[in-house]
């Protein structure tokens, strides 16, 4: 069991830090910071290069904390929360991730979530500090507030649609001439 939490942990933590890591800079196939504001600009939030910086600080950091199996329910909250708002940006394009639907960061949220209910395992930070077990109730407490803080993300800093952007009202029917 505790080599398939850690094949877990390095595998889900590393590739949300990874994701991170392309959202600030040009490693690993990112466009670099400015390309990471033009990406959450294109997609509606407010902030371009700070939210990316808050977005790929937030993915490196959990990402890394999950991997190493350190303050796992603090990770698990972290990763839960930006790939909450990733779901909320791919929402419309439905489930499957070939249509850039939202599979990939449900599957990473399920991942997060499963990590704060088992625990990282015996090869992991936390054992090796004396943090672990982490009792079960975390897992509610780390899904409300990863959840929650994708959510309340998304609410702040997402733009209403401009006017140039929201689809024109239908036009009334006219009546016509007897």
């Amino acid at each position: 069991m505790d080599t398939g939490l850690l094949l877990l942990r390095l595998l889900a933590g590393l590739l949300i830090a990874g994701h991170g890591v392309q959202k600030v800079s040009s490693h690993l196939g990112g466009r670099g910071l400015a390309g990471g504001a033009r990406e959450f600009r294109a997609d509606g939030f407010r902030g371009g290069t700070l939210t990316a910086l808050a977005a790929g600080g937030g993915q490196i950091g959990s990402g890394a904390l999950l991997a190493a199996g350190l303050l796992t329910p603090l990770a698990a909250t972290g990763a839960i929360g930006v790939m909450t708002v990733a779901v909320t940006v791919k929402w419309h394009n439905g489930l499957w991730v070939q249509n850039d639907g939202y599979e990939y960061p449900l599957v990473l949220i399920g991942t997060a979530a499963a990590l704060a209910a088992t625990g990282p395992g015996a090869w992991s930070l936390d054992r090796a500090l004396g943090l672990t077990p982490y009792p079960l109730w975390w897992t509610a407490l780390v899904l409300a507030a990863g959840v929650g803080s994708g959510l309340l993300t998304r609410l702040v800093l997402h733009r209403a649609p401009t006017p140039a952007s929201a689809p024109a009202p239908a036009a009334a029917p006219r009546a016509s001439a007897p």
